[in-house]
């Protein structure tokens, strides 16, 4: 099969990337945790990464995800209390790929700074022509450069987790066999939701689809998908000129689905409906879910997309 892959970035409202509500089990960027722990301190850029590691490490090392409940971490800036914080720590994992925008501006032990991504570097996609946009605390920003979102194609996410359990091995040997035998379970189940969603380009072909927002790139061109992106966020429902934009797009790319990060409105829906325009949520999870975790999330993304195409 030939895959078709456009991503194409519509300035249709003030939109955003879609923070998690819930930071469950980590440790908050301007209140560090008081008493220094025993255990190896891990920080990490994101949460898939802090997922992959206390998969790895169990209770071997204690893993600290700093980027507050109510930001995309991706445009998350830390202020001194976190800059400190990674720059004593025991062990960085960074996602790459341009992620934390921050770090170009600090100083981070080299030593301890590993690029989980770094294995496929060269496989990076750039993304050009892009409109920037404000939200939240984190003003202003453009998807612009790289493209980051790498652990929804799940072959890479199986790279970025073997790094993880290279580092933590590294920083742990006493633990090796475990990690080992972590590593590779993790492993295993992001190899068979790659198996999934394989078997499920056969069923979508070159049938155009859309997205709210320009984050599926990786999932795109993995799993050949012809998709164009939007910037829209579940929680908005599109107001008339949000309506023009999509029909626009849609006149030249006649998708049958929309890709959401998260649960859009019921309006969003109606409005959609009429227009012969049905939902599907993948969510990234880039941040800590409500519910579950990223690996019962990732399986109810594939679901949806089985559900939707079969």
């Amino acid at each position: 099969m030939k895959t078709r892959f456009i991503i194409s970035c519509l300035a249709v409202s003030l939109a955003a990337c879609k923070p998690a509500s819930n930071n469950a089990g980590s440790s908050s960027a301007s209140e560090p945790a008081t008493g220094k722990s025993s255990k190896p301190q891990v920080l990490v850029a994101n949460y898939p990464l802090q997922y992959f590691a206390q998969r790895i490490a169990a209770d071997a090392v204690d893993v600290r995800f700093l980027a507050p409940k109510d930001e995309d971490p991706a445009f998350w800036q830390p202020d001194e209390a976190a800059v400190a914080a990674f720059q004593n720590a025991d062990l960085i994992l960074m996602n790459g790929a341009t992620y934390s925008k921050w770090a170009d501006k600090v100083t981070l032990p080299e030593s301890k700074v590993v690029d989980t991504s770094a294995a496929f570097a060269n496989n990076l996609i750039k993304v050009t022509d892009v409109v920037t946009h404000s939200h939240g605390p984190g003003g202003e920003h453009s998807h612009s450069g790289t493209a980051f979102t790498t652990w929804i194609d799940f072959k890479q996410a199986a790279m970025q987790a073997q790094a993880v359990g290279n580092a933590l091995i590294k920083l742990v040997p006493t633990s090796k066999e475990v990690m080992e035998k972590n590593t590779q379970a993790l492993k295993d189940e992001l190899d068979v939701l790659d198996e999934r969603m394989s078997s499920l380009s056969r069923k979508w072909g070159s049938q155009p689809v859309a997205a709210s927002h320009p984050v599926y790139h990786y999932l795109a061109r993995r799993y050949g998908m012809n998709l164009q992106a939007l910037l829209w966020e579940p929680e908005n429902v599109p107001d008339d000129k949000a309506m023009s934009d999509l029909n626009a797009l849609l006149s030249g790319h006649r998708a049958r689905w929309m890709i959401w990060e998260g649960e859009p409105a019921k309006e969003s829906v109606e409005k959609l409906s009429l227009i012969g325009l049905n939902g599907i949520v993948f969510d990234p999870c880039g941040n800590v879910p409500d519910s579950g975790d990223f690996m019962t999330v990732m399986k109810a993304n594939v679901d949806a997309l089985e559900k939707a195409f079969r």
